[in-house]
This record gives C-alpha cells, structure tokens and sequence, in this order.
C-alpha cells in the first residue's frame, strides 16, 4: 500500500464516474482550461457501453433485420433466415471494441506529456474523506486527492428483488442477458416498462424464443397512449408473444435449473408456468453507497437518489449528475446534465436551468418509437386544453414506397390561437428522425406555422409532420374528412373529445 507523506495533488475538479455523464463532465472542464481528475472503478464508458444501450440496442438493430428479412421470405414462401447467437454475440462485441477504443485512445492521447491540457485519468475506486478531499483505491494503494469541486457521476445498477434469486445465468438482470450462451427456447420478462418491452421485441423478432410478458397493469407501456402501447402490444403478440395482463407475480424461482413462476389475476384465477429463463426488468438504482456521502455531509433522499437544485447538490461545491440524480436516466439527459454542472461551476454565462421539457427519447420496439414533450394522456392528467392531429403512416409517400405503412404521427398542441407545440409521438420506421424539429419548436416556444413553410426533403418520412401542422392550419393536402381513418384531428380537454371541423 502506498503511504502518502507528500501534499495532496489538487484538482480544479474531481469527477467520480467514467460513464457517459462523467465523461462529458471532464471534457467540458478540460474547454474550460481546469485541472480535471476522472476516476472510474470499472470500464470507462460505463454500463452505456457494457450490458447497457450500446449492447442492448446493437442487438435490436440485429433483431430488426432478421425480422424484415424474414418477413419478405415468409411472404415468397421461402425459408427463412436463421442467425446464429455467436454471430449475433460477434456483431455486439464489435460494437462494443469500437466504442472502447475510442474512449481509450481518447484518454491515452490527453494525457501524454506533449498534451497541452491538465487531464488524469484514475482507475480505482473513489470515496470522500471530506467536502474536498476525495481517497482513491486502486491496485497500487490508496492516494488522496483534494478538488475545489466534485462532480459525482457513478450512475446506477438493475433494481433486484429481495424475494427473487438472481443468479445472472437463470434470472438474470439487464448485466448477464447478453451473456447467454444461446437464445432461450422461452423467456419470461418481469416488467412492461420501456426495457422490458424493448427485450421482448429483440427476441420476438429473431423467432427464436417464446417470450411472456408480465404486465400488473391492464397494458404495457402504461405511460404512454393506448394508441402507441396498442399497437406495439399487437405487434409483439403477432410475433408470437405472450403478455401477462393485469398479473400479480406471487413467485418465481429456480426449479430444476428452469424457471418457474405464479401468477394471479384479478378474478381469482390463478397459473403456473416454467420456461428456461427469466430477465427482470423493474428498473434501476443509484450508485451512492459506497462513495462516503456522509463525510462530506451530501444528503441523499429515501430512494438513496442524491438531492439536488439545478445539478447542484446541498454541499455548493458538490454536484451530482446523470442516473444519481434520479430525474431522468437517459444518456443525453446525463450528459447535458454533467455539461450543465461543470458550465455552473466556472461561472459560465447560463440564463435558464436544465430543462426536461424537450427531451427526445427513442423506444427500441416495433415499430420503432420516438418522443418528445408531453403525450396527451399527460396532457389530459394536467387538465390541459389540447388539440391533437394524427397522420397515418399510409398517407406519406417515403413509407409507402419503403412498403412500411404501419405507424403514425401524433401532434399536440395548446387549444388556443398561437398553438404551441406541447408534445409529438411519432411510431413507425425512421421515427427516430421526426422528433428533433418539434423539440427544438418546444424549446424555441416557436409557431407551428415555422414547419409548414418550411421546404421538407422529398419523399422522406418527415413530410408527415408538415401535413400534421398543415391539418392544424387547415390547409393539408389531404383532407381529413376525406380520410378519417387515416387523418384526424380534434379537441380534448379531460374525457371530452370534439372532432375538429374543417374549413
């Protein structure tokens, strides 16, 4: 162990964390010219990369095109595809070198000796021994390091529960499904949630497993709208799909290296069922136990998130960032957050504090599922005057000749003269690609009239939501009296809908 007699080493900012939050919290410090110090106890890039979005939605790229090769062969009557789990474990490893790699080059070259920024990079393990002086562990001992600020960045883990045995081979969490040896003939998803909808279509789509899906509520995706859940709910049953509505899990164990599971119903019926594996899917927790908070006098809330105002936690010169924070567990919501911070502490010029307001988020299902602002459920929950239009997928031209009709568009906005755009949900292909304008609408507070002049590319996908806000404006091309499958638009307000008429 190395015994340190020398003064501490000091650091502008220490950042406790290499994820995706902590990183971009070093990297905006080194813009500003400080002296930064990252730690990270396991693989910088964190649980994004390993076991995480990196390897997760790598697999749905590969699930979504076997299930579209497949049903172009289905369709012809001709076999279909068979991809073997190595090769699918293959592509995720590569993925996953390529991303690492980049990190590690990234960090190598800051800090060699001709490097002109004051960058460390630690591998080790990091609690506080007070508000400004941080002890490191690692393999070569332990060192103690003292930082005017600390911005803790050490994210989060799979939520466990205390009467379920996770083994990570059996029933396993989000950190051993990607380590299976093969595809499991049956699996069984404990959680409707985003990821456990997300899992269920990844293996749906390879026709490989029977998948069940243990839902409490009376759909998935409670969340959202019943439109966007219905038809992602319709699709996975479509693919063979199993969903466990209104359930009640009263065990699941391991029995005879298998696992079996009881459920109960609201009518009292009750059904066994076994199957090889089991992924819980009930979210995550916050890494804060083990850093020493209470020496450095950081409170933490109930759920063990730690408090916060604006990033800034109740010690001003410690900040928390990213999954700890407990807003919302999001990778670009982490970074922004981790910017944000490192932008307070040098005392950059901020006239607004982070907003949730427009955030953009992509749902791996099928279809593909992308959001932003407000849904109108929420809408309705807030007791807000709305209206909504709604654009099928078979009214766009890209879709069309892509021979991908299934999906929509959804607009919300204000039921006043000005419109202003509240939310937009988008589901279908290239969905993804339709929501940066309406966020950025959002976050300007701008005129839906801005998007129907603006000249949109030809065909693409996003024409559809120029014919959603020419439907607002009553001057689409389509009308939809015309197609009132296809195209509506109306008024909520509560539980009451008033279609809009048309001029």
């Amino acid at each position: 162990m190395i015994v340190q007699n020398s003064p501490l080493e000091h650091y502008d900012i220490c950042v406790i964390g290499g994820g995706p939050s902590g990183y971009a919290a070093a990297m905006r410090a080194i813009d500003f010219g400080k002296k930064v110090i990252l730690i990270e106890k396991g693989k910088v890039g964190g649980a994004a990369i390993y076991d995480g979005a990196l390897t997760s939605k790598t697999t749905w790229e590969i699930s979504s095109r076997v299930a579209s090769i497949n049903e172009m062969l289905s369709a012809q009557g001709r076999k279909l595809f068979d991809m073997e789990w190595d090769d699918v474990q293959q592509t995720v490893r590569e993925a996953i070198f390529d991303r690492k790699q980049q990190y590690s080059a990234h960090i190598k070259l800051l800090q060699e000796e001709t490097s002109t920024v004051r960058f460390r990079y630690a591998r080790g393990s990091a609690t506080f021994e007070s508000a400004t002086e941080v002890k490191i562990i690692s393999k070569k001992g332990e060192e103690i390091i003292h930082a005017d600020y600390t911005i803790i960045a050490t994210g989060s883990r799979p939520r466990k529960l205390p009467t379920i045995e996770v083994d990570e081979k059996i029933i396993m969490t989000s950190d051993g499904i990607h380590h299976m040896d093969n595809y499991p003939k049956s699996l069984v998803i404990l959680g409707a949630g985003v990821i456990g909808c997300e899992y269920a279509t990844i293996f749906s789509n390879f026709g490989k497993t029977d998948v069940y899906l243990i839902d409490r509520a009376d759909r998935i995706l409670p969340f959202e709208d019943d439109d966007i859940a219905k038809m992602v709910s319709d699709n996975l049953k479509e693919k063979g799909a199993t969903i466990h509505s209104t359930a009640k899990l009263l065990r699941m164990e391991i029995v005879d290296g298998e696992v079996e599971y009881e459920l109960s119903y609201p009518d009292g019926r009750t059904e066994v069922i076994r199957v090889e594996k089991a992924l819980l899917s009930v979210g995550r927790i916050p890494n804060t136990e083990h850093i020493c908070l209470e020496k450095a006098g950081v409170t933490v809330t109930d759920r063990n998130y730690i408090t916060d105002s604006d990033t800034q936690t109740n010690v001003p010169n410690i900040y928390a960032v990213g999954d700890v924070s407990g807003h919302i567990a999001l990778v670009n919501m982490g970074e922004i957050e981790a910017r944000h911070a490192v932008e307070r502490i040098v005392g950059y010029q901020h006239d607004s504090s982070v907003s949730y307001d427009n955030i953009c988020t992509i749902m791996f299902l099928n279809p593909e599922v992308a959001a932003v602002g407000l849904n109108e459920q929420q809408c309705v929950e807030k007791g807000l005057s709305i209206k909504v239009v709604k654009l099928d997928y078979s009214c766009i031209a890209r879709a069309i000749a892509m021979r991908k009709t299934q999906g929509f568009f959804k607009i919300i906005v204000t039921d006043d003269d000005k419109m202003r755009i509240l939310g937009m949900r988008a589901i279908g292909e290239h969905a993804s690609s339709a929501i940066q304008a309406i966020g950025l609408l959002i976050k300007m507070d701008e005129s839906i009239e801005v998007l129907a002049d603006l000249v949109h590319p030809h065909p693409s996908i996003i024409e559809g939501i120029q014919e959603c806000v020419r439907m607002l404006l009553n001057k689409s091309i389509f009308k939809s009296a015309v197609f009132k499958d296809a195209m509506q638009c109306y008024r909520r307000k509560a539980e009451h809908i008033e279609a809009l008429q048309e001029l």
